[in-house]
């Protein structure tokens, strides 16, 4: 609501240009921009460009998982398995690599066992209709498990060089692989998400999933393609990240849950379900990017950037409560 010579004026009869000034992404642009600009007084080497393309590296391949998470949190689900689907795709790819499979092979079996993981994620919640939370902590344990019995300690090395371009190699001058393949990822979802009417049946069953049922949406079917969206969208994350380490261990993606859900609800997307924008999403990657990537330039030791993650999370979780809170 916004106040006009006394009176409430509805949000929806302000003009586009006020509701979006008045967006928490407006929020988290100028958050950004004033963290780029701390960053960039910090120290000396960060507005160098090549320093600024590894920045991208610290957000594009957890990036890319959120916008499938994003959308799955809106309709009311979560998956908390995305890191250890990483590490299952990634040892999948290295038994292959040791029996002599080339890069497309190597690709195509990333992506087939991301969307066998979501596919069994999805049939447990959308079939059977379990808690995604619990079904989702236990593949968690499951799928990083396989890669511990498999590897134990080792770790499968070698791969063939043309397979670290996914990882390594650039487009043109410093712009990443895999800062391009985030760009189209935020297209593909904000254009599924905000123009056509499968992301309309997602805000319709995160606001109300009974009434979506009854209106003739297949919740089952919708929530089933998402987790296969998350699943696929892990298997392209643990393609780029193998490529870029060069390497795979059981422990790899580590923690990568706590991060993709604290840039979905850092964007602007309510983990209750039914609200939330990709272009939110896209921003607070941007701004986590940029925040992990200053401290490291400071030398922060890795386990504070852990507090200071987890510290976020619960923030933008509870900020919004406390406003209402006040408010009242």
């Amino acid at each position: 609501m916004t106040e006009h010579l006394g009176r409430q004026i509805p949000d929806r009869l302000t003009s586009p240009l006020t509701r979006a000034l008045k967006s928490w992404e407006a929020l988290l642009l100028v958050v950004a921009v004033l963290i780029f600009i701390a960053n960039s007084l910090a120290s000396p080497y960060f507005l160098d460009p090549w320093n600024l393309s590894d920045a991208s590296f610290n957000f594009t391949e957890k990036a890319m998982i959120a916008f499938a998470v994003a959308l799955l949190i809106i309709s009311g689900e979560i998956d908390l398995s995305v890191g250890s689907i990483i590490a299952l795709s990634s040892t999948v790819m290295g038994l292959a690599m040791t029996a002599g499979a080339g890069t497309p092979v190597l690709v195509l079996l990333g992506l087939a066992t991301g969307l066998a993981c979501g596919a069994f994620n999805g049939l447990l919640v959308a079939r059977f209709g379990l808690p995604s939370i619990v079904v989702t902590i236990g593949t968690m344990s499951l799928f990083r498990g396989i890669s511990y019995i498999v590897l134990g300690d080792g770790a499968f090395t070698g791969y063939p060089a043309s397979f670290g371009w996914f990882g390594q190699g650039y487009v043109f001058w410093v712009i990443t692989v895999e800062l391009v393949i985030f760009g189209f990822a935020a297209i593909i979802f904000g254009v599924l998400l905000h123009r056509t009417n499968f992301g309309r049946m997602v805000y319709a069953i995160g606001n109300n999933a009974v009434a979506a049922r009854f209106s003739g949406i297949r919740v089952e079917r919708v929530k089933f393609t998402l987790f296969l969206l998350t699943g696929l969208m892990s298997g392209i994350a643990a393609i780029c990240l193998t490529s870029r380490l060069g390497s795979t261990r059981p422990s790899i993606a580590a923690g990568f849950e706590l991060e993709v859900v604290t840039i979905v609800v850092l964007g602007g997307v309510s983990i209750l379900g039914g609200s939330g924008s990709i272009i939110g999403v896209v921003l607070a990657a941007i701004l986590m990017g940029l925040v992990t990537f200053g401290l490291g330039l400071m030398n922060v030791p890795g386990i504070v950037m852990s507090i200071i993650v987890g510290l976020l999370l619960i923030a933008v979780i509870a900020l919004p409560r406390l406003w209402s809170m006040a408010r009242r």
